[in-house]
């Protein structure tokens, strides 16, 4: 009874003894923060490491920024041949052309085509021509990705096509990080890359993560705090990212299928198992307006979403349960 009772202690001190780290890095042209819990200091800069790797892995593979990136590859022979790839990167080619035919082209990895038309960084200081758009939404479209699944090849049809992983690729990098330190024997923690955010396990007491959902017209308060354990929360916003002109705001979110920014909707967040998933979703029900967003989720396993449109009207699928009464504003 005694070896039994010293054990039980012993258990319940090292229960006790779990803390978080955190630490905040900047990645993919983004801001990470990564949370583990872990005994120690040391063993948690051993699994920010593990961490930090893995995403610039991840970034070097499918950065159309690096010349040298297989996604640069695919791009500079669009038109002309066919590009062999590695697994990971064809399977994350074919899982995106299944969300944009789930989507009808809300969501469209070739966007990246006529990502160059709109600029959001302060330089853009009149409307791009309806010429210029339709020029470049001309190149755009899923249905022109040519996946050979037995080659393992990805070749877009037409010359001046390109991917881009923008609104997918640090939702896939939470992902893989989270699954490379669960192999590696960390018990919970949070990928969060700017937003995009992936959980597992529960905290040292015991409790389960708490994400906050941003008051899109106060992004300093949240209105919702929901608890997560074991999946992904990524949110897709207009209110950090935009241009004015005549009085109209426009979004840095982008419909791919007409080239303008989409209007309706100030903020979209979704939950779902993973966050390559949550964040391509969020994407799509974002430009595709509540009742379109709240219908696909709602079709759905094991995905949630809840869309504040620009009045200010919260909207939510069928399972989550807010108070939305009053207005955000």
């Amino acid at each position: 009874m005694i070896r039994y009772t010293a054990l039980l202690l012993l258990f319940v001190s090292s229960i006790q003894a779990q803390q978080v780290f955190h630490k905040k890095t900047k990645l993919m042209g983004s801001r990470f923060d990564l949370y583990v819990v872990s005994k120690d200091s040391v063993d948690a800069e051993k699994y920010f490491d593990i961490a930090v790797s893995e995403i610039l892995r991840i970034e070097k593979k499918i950065s159309s920024w690096d010349k040298n990136s297989e996604t640069s590859r695919i791009n500079k022979y669009a038109g002309i041949k066919p590009v062999k790839v590695s697994k990971e990167l064809f399977d994350l080619i074919k899982r995106s052309v299944v969300i944009s035919e789930l989507t009808e082209g809300a969501f469209d990895i070739t966007y990246a085509s006529a990502d160059r038309i709109w600029k959001f960084d302060g330089t853009m200081k009149a409307m791009p021509s309806k010429e210029d758009i339709k020029k470049a939404v001309s190149k755009v479209g899923y249905k022109k990705i040519i996946l050979n699944e037995e080659n393992q090849t990805v070749f877009l049809s037409e010359e001046g096509m390109k991917i881009g992983f923008g609104a997918i690729g640090k939702g896939y990098a939470a992902d893989k990080t989270k699954e490379l330190l669960i192999s590696k024997g960390v018990k919970a923690g949070i990928i969060n890359a700017s937003g995009d955010m992936n959980t597992w396990g529960k905290q040292p007491d015991g409790k389960e993560w708490t994400v906050a959902v941003t008051n899109p017209f106060n992004k300093n308060k949240a209105f919702a705090l929901l608890p997560i354990t074991n999946g992904a929360v990524v949110t897709s916003g207009n209110y950090e990212k935009y241009v004015i002109f005549d009085g109209k705001r426009y979004t840095h979110i982008i419909d791919p299928r007409t080239g303008y920014p989409a209007t309706g909707v100030i903020s979209a967040t979704v939950f779902a198992p993973k966050a390559e998933l949550a964040d391509a979703l969020a994407t799509a029900a974002f430009v595709t307006g509540t009742d379109v967003g709240i219908n696909l989720i709602n079709q759905l396993p094991n995905t949630e979403c809840i869309i504040i449109d620009d009045k200010g009207e919260i909207y939510t699928s069928d399972n989550i349960k807010i108070n939305n009464d009053e207005k955000t504003k």
